[in-house]
């Protein structure tokens, strides 16, 4: 039976991953095993290595970095039809994912439990929406979909690392950090979202929301618990809403947001469903669409469920 493979985004943290690789491979060997290595050196190079490798018998594909590099593996893994496991080794500056599935930060301890944790079938988001030369695309998503408000704010942060960040500023804290801010930020400067949604087999609704997530699991943004109730094996999305509050009230609600203690505001509503479909008020509106902390297209979209779909070793 073939080892299994660790796919390394080197790029991974800030390009951190690149220079910390030595120690985290001698603690994977030490705490895990024997293993086989591939890098990525593009993007979506991941979800092609991982298809390969779930082809080729591998049981146990680890992805070693963000939630961007976990996404693209379990894609791979999922578009390969094999029976592969998908497996976490964090090192990112988010880690959203591996804090739903309660799996710690430091390499040997996430390698134990790569060596002796069970494997669990969860849920998987797939959304079919429209890419950046606006042809119908469609990918598998862990964790959360959104648009409105968080689509630009992951733009920002993305477009440049905060400057202002003291230089001593961990790692781990520099995404969430820079997510906040410049929530903050966007929060001021972005105008309400005019959508249409329909929830499984409702009619569909008007709505003006400053935000809109699909969630599966339960953070995302660096550490936000914007689903604080969402679980990944009941088969549903929990639909969380914040309405058009305005920046004031968001700026000064941003850490029950972050606390997962928003659910209770009035403007701010949690629906469960299996299918939702989203598409502009306006015909010829724009409207950016994010999942699992990356910008493929906008909307319409639809987005569905697909219980116990994947196969991901967690803690015992």
């Amino acid at each position: 039976m073939p080892l299994p493979l660790v796919i390394v985004n080197p790029e991974s943290a800030g390009g951190a991953t690149r220079a910390a690789w030595p120690g985290i491979a001698s603690d994977l060997r030490s705490h895990f095993g024997a293993y086989t290595i591939a890098f990525t050196e593009k993007p979506k190079q991941a979800i092609e290595l991982a298809a390969e490798a779930a082809r080729g018998k591998v049981k146990l594909i680890i992805a070693c970095g963000g939630d961007g590099t976990i996404s693209e593996v379990a894609n791979g893994i999922l578009e390969s039809g094999a029976d592969a496991e998908l497996g976490i080794l964090p090192s990112g500056t988010g880690g959203d994912f591996r804090r739903t599935l309660e799996i710690p930060m430091r390499t040997r301890d996430a390698a134990q439990i790569l060596r002796t944790g069970r494997t669990q079938l969860i849920d998987v988001g797939r959304v079919t929406y429209l890419n950046a030369a606006g042809i119908e695309d469609t990918r598998y998503f862990l964790g959360v979909a959104s648009f409105g408000m968080s689509a630009a704010v992951i733009q920002r942060v993305k477009e440049s690392e905060p400057q202002w960040l003291p230089a001593q500023t961990p790692k781990w804290l520099s995404g969430p950090v820079a997510f906040g801010t410049s929530m903050l930020r966007t929060a001021i400067q972005s105008p309400a979202t005019r959508v249409l949604i329909k929830l499984d087999d409702e009619h569909e609704r008007h709505l003006t929301v400053a935000n809109l997530c699909i969630a599966n699991a339960r953070y995302f943004g660096g550490g936000m618990k914007i689903a604080p109730d969402a679980k990944l094996t009941d088969g549903q999305f929990d639909v969380i809403t914040i309405g058009d509050i305005g920046a004031r009230k968001i700026v000064t609600n941003a850490p029950r947001i972050y606390l997962g203690s928003h659910l209770s505001m009035d403007q701010v509503h949690r629906v469960l469903a299996r299918k939702v479909t989203a598409r502009p008020t306006a015909a010829d509106e724009e409207i950016a669409l994010e999942i699992d902390g990356e910008l493929p297209g906008r909307l319409p979209a639809t987005f569905q469920i697909l219980p116990r779909a994947l196969r991901v070793r967690c803690p015992a």
